[in-house]
């Protein structure tokens, strides 16, 4: 890469930043600040870079996963103003899958490909505390080699209150019940002010890092996740990721980093301007830093970043492959809590589909475990050989949100 030519029209700050980040240093917060408060002219600039850093950690390749995600209830006791999936016990619309109903969508899955399940839900008033542990061994003894990555660190919170286990034992039943990773979710950003407007009542910030921690401590890898858009500030921004590093610094079993916009049109505290100075959520300019930036951060410490479709759409998230993303997420199947929120882009992307946008990007498309070994690499010129029944089934059959909601057979019927 000619540094010279590419870095001579813009802000030698910003300049000097990049020219560190390609010699593999690490950068600082207050760097980090300033490329986030930089000029737009110089987004394309930093994502440049941040491609460059992509390929040299990744190569050429950009991996998925084939899963099914499971989000079992839509009852909770807790109400986040960022979240449209929740119901209140009291609503006609609350529903329960018993542990029959994920088993046999686990193993549909299974039957179609799909090598993960990803489970998450509300908290369900006085739910017994082995819930949790007792779907995954259900989950296990049909599907012994199906990865289960579930249960968000307020999830275990929950559990391990309801169950009278401390947080290091829940975790520890878990992973014996056949827990294979945790979704690094439940952290929106992890600033008490902020986290105090947007969800009060949420899982503090303390409890959320001794949950991770304490799961990579028992050797259970878990992603991490930002939500922005809404009312943080560059600040803000990066002290979640700083916080995010000091963990991986410690102990290296963060798999993947994803950015998640807010998504507004039906969040209550958006609906009914419950948070003062909110926005609608990021603007272009917005993800495509909040992608390059990130990879320029966590260079060296964590290799994989991923783009959400569910939140960006499939022509957002292509372009963002050349912003430093190298991981397209999964098929996903069901995906109940952004399409709660109004996310317009469905809750199930075909395997194919997701080769033809890593294609077209000039990539090369690869399947993955959870663990981000690679299974599969594809050929574009083999593609009509390429036979997954996920890629000609009809998703009806999997039914959606808005049907699921209204059916009698899984209403929520407190005990």
């Amino acid at each position: 890469m000619n540094i010279e030519s590419i870095f001579k029209n813009i802000d030698p700050v910003i300049s000097s930043i990049l020219n560190k980040s390609l010699d593999d240093k690490e950068i600082s917060e207050k760097e980090t600040i300033e490329l986030f408060e930089s000029e737009n002219s110089d987004t394309f600039i930093i994502s440049l870079v941040a491609d460059e850093i992509r390929k040299r950690k990744n190569g050429n390749i950009v991996t998925y996963v084939i899963n099914r995600n499971i989000n079992f209830t839509n009852v909770c006791i807790k109400q986040c103003g960022f979240c449209a999936f929740s119901r209140d016990f009291r609503t006609e619309e609350g529903y329960l899958l018993p542990i029959r109903e994920i088993v046999r969508r686990a193993e549909e899955a299974w039957k179609l490909g799909a090598t993960e399940v990803c489970i998450q839900a509300g908290l369900p008033p006085n739910m017994d505390g082995m819930l949790y542990v007792d779907i995954c061994r259900a989950i296990k003894d049909r599907l012994p080699d199906i990865h289960i990555h579930a249960f968000s660190p307020e999830e275990v919170l929950y559990g391990s209150i309801r169950s009278n286990n401390s947080i290091y034992e829940y975790l520890k039943i878990l992973k014996e019940a056949g827990l294979g990773s945790l979704p690094g979710t439940s952290a929106e950003i992890l600033v008490k002010e902020v986290r105090n407007k947007i969800s009060p009542g949420r899982i503090k910030v303390e409890d959320w890092v001794d949950i991770i921690s304490s799961a990579h401590r028992l050797g259970i890898p878990t992603t991490s996740t930002i939500m922005y858009g809404h009312i943080e500030t560059p600040y803000h921004i990066v002290k979640h990721l700083e916080l995010l590093r000091n963990i991986q610094k410690q102990s290296g079993m963060f798999t993947e980093f994803v950015p998640l916009s807010y998504i507004h049109n039906e969040a209550p505290m958006s609906e009914l301007q419950l948070v003062d100075s909110l926005r609608s959520g990021a603007n272009g300019f917005e993800v495509i830093k909040m992608h390059s930036i990130s990879r320029i951060y966590f260079n060296n410490f964590i290799h994989n970043l991923q783009v959400s479709w569910v939140k960006e759409g499939p022509k957002i998230s292509q372009m963002l492959l050349n912003c430093g993303v190298n991981d397209f997420g999964g098929c996903l199947i069901n995906e109940s809590i952004s399409t709660a929120a109004g996310a317009q882009y469905g809750q199930f992307m075909r395997p194919k589909e997701i080769r033809k946008l890593i294609y077209e990007s000039g990539r090369i498309p690869a399947q993955r475990s959870s663990r981000y070994e690679i299974m599969k690499k594809f050929n574009e010129s083999q593609e009509s050989k390429e036979v997954n029944r996920l890629d000609e089934i009809n998703p009806e059959i999997f039914g959606s949100y808005n049907k699921l909601i209204k059916l009698n057979e899984f209403r929520y019927r407190m005990k």
